[in-house]
Order: C-alpha cells, then structure tokens, then sequence
C-alpha cells in the first residue's frame, strides 16, 4: 500500500497493493492503522455508492462546518475523472484543482479533507463510484461550485456539450461567489 501526498495540503492519493491470480484478483480496500498519521484520526461514518453513465458529471460539492465532510473516494467499476477545488480560505493553494483518472483496474483513492469542492466524470459506458464520510450528510450544509467555472478552468476531458448535469448542479454558483467554507 502507498499513500502518495499531492500538491493540496491534506490530500492523498491512495495506491493499493492488488494481487492478481487465475481466480481474480485480492485487494486491501480499507485499513485504518495503515492511514498517514496526517489523517490517521479521520473516523468514517456513513458509506455511499452511485451508478452513473458516461457523461455523468455530479459536482462539485461539499459541505459546509460544522458539517464539513472527509471523504475517502473510489471507482468500484468502470473509469471516472475525479475533482477536488480547495475551497479553504486563507490556503495556499486557495481555488486550484486536482484530477485523478479512479478505475476498477488500478483500485486508486483519493482521500478529500475538509474544505474541498469534490465532483466527478464518468468516463466508461457506465461506472460505479463509492466513497467513505467521516460525517452525515446535512442538507441546510450544503455547497458547491459551478463545474464550468471559467476561473477554475477544469479539464473534464470529456466535450462539455456532451456532459450529463443535474438541474441542481447547473445552477451552482462559480468560486467569487460561492457560500464561503470556514473551518468550524
């Protein structure tokens, strides 16, 4: 197992060890003693699963304190393009994003703290995507960001014409006016 530290304070990129053989294939999912101890403390709560199709793009969203979500995200079956947009205030890295290409065949994670925007892309005919919370979900709690947000500049890979948004999230508003994420 590797627990790859990014360029956004507080993320990680989580590569599994997968033993392959003629009867398929193991894989360590989850363990808890094998966290960084940056987040070694992080308690998960609430397991969430979606099915999507290609073109799919749910985001980008997260939750306001003192409801602010962890999460720890993978692609269960088929391929997506995960988003995160650091949202703190005062952070170095304020506004910028990461993309990881999460897939059924590498098992990567991706681990999103506090006071970021997470949303992705499918980008295989279908993809199930699955994720840990360290808190429940509260709808008084909710933001996002506008995904087509010209001052993030997001590469979806996908043609945008050819996305499949909510109306929810069409309507999101872009980083200079979003609801501001203060830590609690």
């Amino acid at each position: 197992m590797s627990w790859i530290p990014t360029h956004l304070e507080g993320v990680w990129v989580f590569e599994p060890k997968v033993w392959n053989d003629a009867r398929g294939y193991f894989v360590e999912t989850f363990n808890a003693s094998a966290l960084p101890d940056e987040i070694r403390n992080t308690t998960f709560v609430q397991d969430n699963e979606a099915k999507s199709t290609k073109g799919v793009l749910r985001g980008l969203h997260y939750q306001l304190p003192p409801f602010a979500q962890a999460k720890l995200v993978r692609c269960v079956q088929g391929e997506v393009l995960d988003v995160i947009v650091d949202v703190r205030p005062g952070s170095k890295t304020y506004g910028q994003y990461l993309s990881v290409i999460l897939n059924e065949i590498s098992k990567k994670q991706l681990f999103v703290p506090h006071g970021f925007a997470h949303g992705y892309v499918v980008l295989s005919d279908t993809a199930v995507f699955a994720y840990k919370c360290d808190q429940f979900y509260h709808p008084i709690a909710e933001g996002g960001l506008n995904y087509n947000d010209p001052q993030l500049a997001i590469d979806w890979i996908l043609p945008l014409e050819s996305l499949i948004v909510s109306d929810k999230d069409l309507i999101l508003p872009n980083l200079n006016e979003h609801k501001p994420f203060q830590a609690s």
